[in-house]
């Protein structure tokens, strides 16, 4: 799987954690940042959302101070469903019922090892089809679409 993977400075470290073992399996896009200087999330998360709007990667995982803004900033980009997950739970159901296209991590708030359990089971989850879950992310395409 290509996947776009960015961060801020707030995320820099859970980023190249990851990316150690992305690699080995995936085709990554690294959007930066590339060290801990302050930058801010928008653009990075933007430019990562559009990777995957675009189709050259399938999924991308940003990283930010708790994940909000770059939630905020994700969205603005039509086509992604961007999680905030703070748990495996999250990561399941955003995958199962939301067919989630960006995951989003609070880079401040959990632990290196969680985080690379959430992007494992995120990354092998598949959408679950159900006609109640398709129904609502065509509901969100179709506002998407009188934009």
């Amino acid at each position: 799987m290509k996947i776009a993977l960015a961060a801020d400075h707030a995320g820099f470290e859970m980023k190249e954690y990851l990316k150690k073992d992305l690699v080995k399996e995936h085709e990554i896009t690294d959007i930066g940042t590339f060290g801990c200087e302050p930058v801010d999330y928008a653009p990075i998360s933007i430019k990562a959302a559009e990777e995957v709007a675009a189709g050259r990667c399938e999924r991308a995982v940003i990283i930010c101070g708790t994940g909000i803004g770059s939630s905020i900033a994700a969205n603005k980009v039509i086509g992604i469903r961007a999680a905030l997950c703070h748990s495996k739970d999250f990561a399941l159901l955003s995958r199962e019922h939301n067919n989630a296209n960006v995951l989003v991590l609070p880079g401040r708030f959990i632990a290196l090892h969680l985080a690379a359990e959430i992007v494992s089971l995120w990354l092998a989850t598949p959408f679950t089809n159900a006609e109640r879950h398709i129904k609502r992310i065509e509901q969100i395409k179709e506002y998407e679409e009188r934009r």
